[in-house]
């Protein structure tokens, strides 16, 4: 069964999927591989210097530069989406094949309803926490303020929306174990379940 595991920015989705990684599950995270995909020497890399010069510099992307340029811009943002997805598709379905035979793989895409990747699983996990904690938690793992970690936040699909929309939900409103415990929870259901 193949598991499309999301959530808004700081809202404990890598927790969560380490969690489901312990308990056996083949786990793919897609900012990982988009990182692959724009590797030195890669298509994805060329594709990028070309549409937006200065976030190329030797040879290597500038992640900053690169957020300045389609970041406020919705159509450049589409664009570079429209570029990188299909290859990041592309890497983590290939990665599958390092799976076990019958092992839950677990795709962690954080744009999982905002692309098509939604429709390339089996079902849709959504971990979601309240506003103030993930500001915080951002904030101090990224060292991020305030202001922008609320306009990341209002980038990100509307929460209601995402709920409406996934077959599971993870609430992550307690400590890290009350997470754990759920995200275990989770991983029994699904590897029961008839594709499982």
């Amino acid at each position: 069964m193949r598991i499309g595991l999301t959530g808004g920015i700081g809202s404990g989705k890598s927790e969560v999927a380490a969690e489901l990684e312990r308990c056996g599950a083949f786990v793919i995270d897609t900012d990982e591989v988009a990182r692959a995909a724009v590797a030195p020497g890669s298509p994805a890399l060329a594709a990028i210097a070309e549409n937006w010069p200065g976030t190329v510099v030797d040879g290597v992307l500038d992640r900053g530069a690169l957020a300045e340029a389609v970041f406020e811009d919705d159509a450049e943002r589409r664009k570079l989406n429209g570029l990188l997805h299909p290859e990041i598709r592309r890497i983590a379905f290939a990665r599958e094949s390092n799976a076990a035979p019958g092992q839950l793989i677990v795709h962690v895409v954080p744009l999982l309803f905002e692309s098509d990747y939604a429709r390339l699983v089996d079902r849709t996990v959504l971990v979601v926490a309240p506003p103030e904690r993930r500001i915080a938690r951002v904030m101090a793992r990224d060292g991020a303020d305030r202001d922008a970690v609320q306009a990341r936040m209002r980038a990100q699909i509307d929460p209601e929306r995402a709920r409406a929309l996934a077959d599971e939900i993870i609430e992550n409103d307690a400590d890290i174990e009350r997470l754990r415990d759920r995200s275990r929870d989770l991983y029994r259901r699904l590897a029961a379940a008839p594709n499982g």
